[in-house]
């Protein structure tokens, strides 16, 4: 399928879709817990995830639909650290969560991502800021489409590469092998923890991959 035409079937068509979705009455709850109870003093590592979040808005403007809440996916991280932050710029907080990385990045399974590729077919993850699209069905269930906005990142749509939950992104994984699986180069979340980016950063949000630094 051509690129364009996929992107711009995307953005007009299932993004507008997805902004129109009726959230359920729970998310807008907890939405409303979030940014009404007290935050916990920042600790300088979530203080630099804010930073970046912010920085990130600014340079890709109004390429995003929405920029109250921003994910931020931080492969200087091992995938047995929760490295996936929810950056609320408008309260000011910080919620973290396990994330896996692409068995291209990582072929030796380390748990380390040791590269980026946006190659077709190279099952790694690739940095650079995504739009957050509509919901659809898929191999792992209710996923999020992605639109790679950089140059790093620009075969996305083509790659399907997405965020969606995984059993192999689960705190047991981690006890019994030190480590999560591998994804084939999507941003997989565990099953538990995957609305939250359904409540919470779907809907032309920004989502941010790099190496962020240590926490």
């Amino acid at each position: 399928m051509d690129r364009a035409f996929a992107r711009r079937t995307v953005l007009k068509g299932g993004l507008a879709a997805g902004l129109g979705l009726t959230l359920p009455v729970r998310a807008l709850a907890q939405d409303a817990v979030a940014t009404g109870a007290s935050a916990s003093p920042l600790t300088p590592y979530e203080r630099r995830v804010l930073d970046v979040a912010a920085a990130q808005v600014q340079r890709v403007g109004d390429k995003v639909w929405r920029s109250d809440l921003v994910g931020i996916a931080d492969f200087a991280q091992p995938s047995w650290k929760p490295r996936l932050h929810f950056a609320n710029l408008e309260a000011g907080t910080v919620r973290s969560f396990l994330l896996a990385h692409g068995k291209g990045s990582d072929p030796q399974h380390s748990g380390w991502l040791q590269s980026f590729s946006k190659v077709p077919g190279s099952e790694a993850t690739s940095r650079g800021a995504y739009l957050t699209c509509e919901w659809y069905k898929g191999k792992y269930g209710t996923s999020i489409r992605l639109v790679g906005l950089d140059s790093d990142n620009s075969t996305a749509l083509e790659r399907a590469i997405v965020m969606h939950p995984a059993w192999y992104v689960d705190q047991a994984m981690i006890e019994k092998w030190g480590k999560l699986g591998r994804s084939e180069g999507c941003f997989a979340m565990s099953n538990e923890s995957f609305n939250e980016a359904l409540w919470h950063l779907s809907g032309g949000r920004l989502l941010f991959a790099d190496r962020i630094g240590e926490a």
